[in-house]
């Protein structure tokens, strides 16, 4: 497959030499979280993204976007609608959200069936960016690489995999993301 600022073009399996603009979008979840020290709990200060995109290098122009910064679980549909607007408002044709995974899939649902003509990218973290041994790295520069080659749809990229918005489900038994609806 093309790279190096290639996008590769799978409805006419062609590369297109154009200049890449992403947009990244925070949301929160475990990607986000800090170690509180002194309460001893995970919580939210600000975001790990500005750090992690300049860690990456990412050589695309990126706009970065803080919608909001939540705990999935705590996230409601009000909350899923600020992020599909975010998507709607963008004028990126890729974007890439960074969001919570325990509710991931309910949001890149919802966000599909606006038929936007943009590839969207949900990804997060099982491990805080923070601490030792985080996916988060690899996670969003894993969604960042997607989002530029994937044709216009809405998915969740996960630890090394990508699935449809509407066959994608946590097990939350194993703590992977797997091809299915959610039980």
């Amino acid at each position: 497959m093309p790279c190096d600022g290639l996008r590769y073009d799978a409805a006419s399996s062609r590369a297109r030499t154009h200049a890449m603009e992403l947009r990244i979008i925070a949301a929160g979840g475990t990607f986000d979280k800090h170690y509180d020290e002194i309460a001893g709990r995970l919580d939210f200060a600000h975001s790990h993204l500005p750090e992690a995109i300049a860690r990456a290098r990412i050589t695309e122009r990126i706009e970065f976007e803080q919608v909001f910064l939540l705990d999935s679980l705590d996230m409601t549909d009000s909350d899923r609608r600020l992020l599909l607007d975010a998507c709607v408002r963008a004028a990126e044709s890729a974007i890439v959200i960074v969001h919570g995974t325990d509710t991931m899939a309910e949001t890149a649902r919802l966000i599909s069936e606006a038929g936007l003509a943009k590839t969207v990218i949900l990804t997060g973290a099982m491990v805080p960016y923070e601490l030792a041994h985080s996916d988060a790295m690899f996670n969003l520069g894993f969604a960042c690489g997607a989002a530029q080659l994937l044709p216009p749809g809405v998915y969740v990229a996960m630890n090394g995999r990508v699935f449809n918005a509407v066959n994608v489900a946590k097990n939350r038994a194993q703590g992977v993301f797997e091809e299915g609806k959610p039980s």
